[in-house]
């Protein structure tokens, strides 16, 4: 069985920290270098609940997608949330890692999976990465459909193979325009929208869209805008991510056993559509 140090190197081979944000904070948050490791799952968010799945699993590393500690700390006491998840970890012997922007640039990375998942034809990425002479790495993707569809249409694709969350699928545009060209960015992407626009697509898929953002993008174009939960933009790449680690693991010979979590930690947990109109709102003017 490999040692964490072992593990983690392929890791960072795979997505390397040096192509992280220098805001992000990537890498081993805890760990025994010399530990083996023989289980490892993959997950978005490193909450206690994930935590609480890597123990029951047997799990000697969780790998996830967004930080533990964004921001730092001056603490790990475990009456704080995130200090109760280290706890944790550190008691039951395992190992925290993380890939964040700079598993959403890697190729393949976080929209490259968004894009598979929708059964959409990579054709390259939206904010192409100035160091990658291949011209395939960097922010988001530029996706071409099989064959056009509405947008209405498109929106029930997104909701149909995405994972199921509480708001579902969003969109801003005509339901019956024609959507051919698509761009994706998993996570929060209303800052792209002037990339979007340049790359001449008639459709973005994304999440957290904000108010401000999102209705100035609809007045300064025809663009059509998906809205989806942060999580579920992200989530498929944690599939991807145990997939390519399964190709070291047997490259090696380690025998790795990976595991993927299904446990929804988006956190919105209800979704009740409005029903009524401004008119109809009770002390409004007829």
């Amino acid at each position: 069985m490999p040692s964490l140090s072992e593990v983690i190197a392929a890791l960072d081979a795979l997505w390397p920290p040096s192509r992280a944000e220098q805001w992000d904070a990537v890498g081993t948050v805890c760990g025994d270098p010399d530990a083996e490791v023989t289980r490892v799952l993959f997950a978005v968010d490193p909450v206690q609940e994930i935590v609480d799945e890597a123990v029951k699993l047997g799990a000697d590393l969780v790998v996830t997608h967004h930080p533990l500690y964004l921001r730092g700390t001056t603490t790990v006491e475990a009456g704080t949330f995130k200090g109760r998840v280290v706890h944790t970890l550190i008691k039951n012997d395992i190992a925290l890692h993380v890939a964040h922007t700079n598993a959403d640039t890697a190729d393949p990375g976080v929209s490259d999976a968004l894009a598979g998942a929708l059964d959409l034809r990579v054709t390259g990425p939206l904010v192409p990465d100035p160091t990658d002479p291949s011209g395939r790495r960097g922010l988001g993707r530029i996706c071409e459909l099989d064959h056009p569809e509405t947008l209405r249409e498109f929106t029930a694709r997104a909701a149909a193979r995405l994972p199921r969350t509480a708001q579902g699928i969003r969109a801003a545009g005509d339901p019956d325009a024609l959507i051919r060209t698509v761009a994706v960015s998993g996570g929060s992407g209303d800052s792209l929208f002037a990339q979007v626009r340049a790359a001449g697509v008639d459709a973005f898929l994304t999440a957290d869209l904000r108010h401000h953002p999102a209705s100035e993008a609809r007045e300064q174009s025809p663009l059509a805008l998906v809205d989806a939960a942060h999580w579920a933009t992200e989530w498929p790449w944690c599939e991807q991510a145990a997939a390519e680690l399964d190709a070291v693991s047997e490259r090696h010979g380690w025998g790795l056993r990976t595991h993927v979590s299904r446990t929804v930690t988006d956190p919105w947990t209800a979704h009740a559509p409005s029903e009524t109109t401004p008119s109809s709102v009770s002390g409004a003017p007829n």
